[in-house]
């Protein structure tokens, strides 16, 4: 146990710094680092256990923080740790930074998630907690690690709480902790003026153990972690009443605390004196780029300790493997972050089968051979097909992860966020399922995924307005266009952020998944048919043609010198087919190509391109999404049938008819495009 005197003045240490951050980059939010330092100081010096050497190692305890604009405390404390130069703290919030506005994943600096999005970093942390049950189910105690998560006001209020705290608490993962920074300010006002909830109740009624404390003092917050750590059966959310600008104070020396002002600008913007709220805190104006010889002192002490720690652990996980050669190598592989190898010929669709019925076809072959996989589904797992997967394994349930099924609830936008997390924990490839609308609540986790780079699987099905008698609530329209904006938008890396995929008929399904779980460097889109879809002509094999799929578009057929090439993804590819038949009839040549991600097509070279879709020849597309869809593909030279409305309530092949997604519309709409 570190004297008090001394945590103190390392919680200080990490005010000034924060503060000092904001003040130089003329930008940021000091107020919530300064309040947050104390717990921060005292997981980082006396409870996270990591390896000093290896920030990769995977038995580390995560730390998840929610409220990415407190970022300049986070950055300080890892300062204490060495993961961040003092002169790194002083380029805050500038070009070519390593400490950006809102942190960025960097697991090397001990930055474990991506933050910013009020309410998705704690769920992370929940995704995180239900990857190391399931892999602790695997691997025994060599997988003991604890997640902790940091959660401001913000997020609190957002309505992803929600699905965080209620799947926590049903799961009981007591390998959870989580610490509320209750200071009762916001960016705009006090938080009583516009929520007046009673927290603890809340989280008690979905099986939390709370603990509500005086988030500035050391001794009640080491208490608190030490009862959190001993808690085996439920998630633990530590209420931490804290001061919003502790230590601030103004030209006078007047207290500056507790202030709305202090929130999110710099502290002589919100009125105080950021020289004398420096002195107050034990530094020196003049250098407040500084760590206090008695905190490197603390921390340098503390990277010993878990020296110490981390060689028993890995020891012990030593001892085990050679007990274990198999489960040794098969935990290896998990967290090699590599595809995993796939028997892709144990496939057999069936054939003219609805896309997510082969979807199904396909994860009921994952769930046997890719051992690490968690499937998910948004209470929808019957009708989205995840079923596939569910029916050779079985959901996870509080005391119980030894399945490989996520049954998330109501609640797609949490289901994401949780995903993500497992993928961030690491050793998991999860996948997450529901209707393609609803892709609409998932947006935001959808983004994060990308700017991090995980390789997520996202299964939406139900894909367009053939949903039919479901009406226009549930057709999809507008969200293809949305979801493939992201193959057009460039990660960090300078790649394509998302892999989308509408693949034709049964085969190019398989081919879809083959590429999505091939893809370990960014989250995959799967958009699937409710209803049946025709299989596509094949010369030779349609299984072996389908893979040219992986080049993004394909010529499936064309006639020598093509007047006219029909493009599509999805069901629509069986529609041109039809309208090709009428068109050859009256005497006109056709290619016909299939497009399952315009995002891959564009990533091939140019002759490529050129040779599935010549320039010069006209070109129609068919969507039965919005025509922007196919539109740059089409290009001037031809024209797009697509949907320009929500969709109507009726039978599907009413819907076709009326709609103008038919053989005989393609006939009549290429006709005139020809004449």
């Amino acid at each position: 146990m570190n004297d008090s005197i001394v945590m103190n003045k390392a919680a200080d240490n990490i005010r000034i710094l924060a503060a000092s951050m904001v003040e130089k980059a003329k930008s940021g939010h000091p107020g919530g680092a300064m309040g947050g330092a104390d717990f921060a100081n005292v997981l980082f010096s006396e409870f996270l256990v990591f390896d000093p050497a290896n920030t990769e190692w995977e038995g580390r305890d995560r730390f998840f923080l929610d409220p990415g604009h407190m970022s300049p405390m986070l950055y300080s404390v890892l300062a204490l740790t060495g993961k961040y130069s003092l002169d790194e703290l002083k380029q805050f919030r500038q070009w070519g930074s390593p400490t950006p506005g809102h942190p960025e994943v960097d697991i090397k600096r001990g930055v474990e998630n991506t933050s910013g999005p009020l309410g998705q970093g704690h769920t992370y942390a929940v995704g995180a907690a239900i990857a190391a049950k399931f892999l602790k189910a695997r691997f025994g105690e060599v997988m003991n690690q604890t997640i902790y998560s940091f959660i401001s006001d913000g997020g609190i209020q957002e309505e992803i709480s929600q699905g965080a705290g209620r799947i926590a608490g049903t799961l009981g993962l007591d390998n959870l902790i989580m610490f509320y920074d209750s200071n009762n300010i916001q960016l705009s006002t006090k938080v009583d003026e516009v929520d007046s909830e009673n927290v603890a109740m809340k989280y008690e009624a979905w099986g939390w153990k709370v603990i509500t404390i005086n988030g500035n003092d050391v001794t009640e917050i080491r208490a608190a972690l030490t009862a959190a750590k001993a808690e085996t059966e439920k998630p633990t959310l530590i209420i931490g009443n804290t001061l919003m600008g502790k230590g601030a104070v103004d030209a006078a020396n007047g207290c500056y605390a507790n202030k709305v002002s202090t929130h999110g600008q710099p502290l002589t913007a919100a009125g105080a004196s950021i020289e004398n709220t420096i002195k107050n805190l034990g530094g020196n104006p003049d250098e407040p780029f500084a760590i206090f010889p008695e905190v490197a002192a603390l921390y340098a002490k503390r990277a010993e300790e878990l020296k110490v720690i981390v060689a028993e652990k890995k020891a012990a996980k030593a001892a085990w493997a050679k007990e274990n050669p198999e489960l040794a190598a098969k935990m290896e592989m998990f967290f090699s972050g590599k595809a995993p190898v796939i028997d892709w010929s144990a496939v057999e669709q069936k054939a003219n089968q609805a896309t997510r019925t082969a979807s199904a076809t396909v994860l009921s072959v994952l769930a046997t051979q890719v051992e690490n996989m968690v499937v998910s589904s948004a209470d929808l797992s019957n009708s989205d097909k995840t079923d596939g997967f569910l029916k050779k394994t079985h959901a996870f349930v509080k005391g119980d992860f030894s399945g490989a099924f996520f049954q998330a609830g109501v609640s797609e936008l949490t289901m994401a966020c949780v995903c993500i997390g497992m993928a961030l924990h690491g050793g998991v490839i999860p996948a997450c399922g529901t209707f393609f609308v609803f892709s609409d609540y998932m947006k935001p986790a959808i983004r994060m995924a990308a700017l991090m780079e995980l390789p997520v699987k996202f299964i939406w099905s139900h894909d367009a307005f053939r949903v039919g008698e479901d009406g226009p609530t549930h057709e999809p329209v507008e969200q293809e266009a949305q979801i493939r904006l992201m193959e057009k938008l460039k990660n960090h890396k300078g790649h394509n952020s998302m892999l989308v995929l509408r693949p034709a008929d049964v085969q190019e399904t398989t081919v879809a998944w083959k590429m999505a779980m091939e893809n370990t460097a960014t989250p995959t889109g799967l958009i699937l048919s409710r209803q049946n879809i025709k299989d596509l002509p094949a010369v030779n094999c349609r299984a072996t043609e389908a893979l040219q799929a992986e080049k993004g578009a394909y010529v499936v057929e064309a006639d020598a010198n093509a007047d006219v090439v029909l493009l599509a993804s999805g069901s629509e590819v069986s529609t041109l087919v039809e309208g090709a038949a009428l068109l050859r009839a009256d005497g006109i040549k056709v290619s016909i190509v299939s497009v399952p991600s315009e995002g891959l097509f564009r990533s091939q070279p140019k002759a490529y391109q050129e040779s599935v879709i010549p320039s010069g020849k006209k070109v129609f597309g068919l969507t039965a999404g919005l025509p922007v869809n196919l539109e740059g593909l089409v290009g001037s030279n031809g024209k797009v049938w697509g949907l320009e409305s929500f969709g109507f309530s009726a039978p599907y092949t009413v819907l076709d008819e009326k709609l103008g997604f038919t053989g005989a519309n393609v006939y009549k709409q290429v006709k005139e495009l020809l004449a």
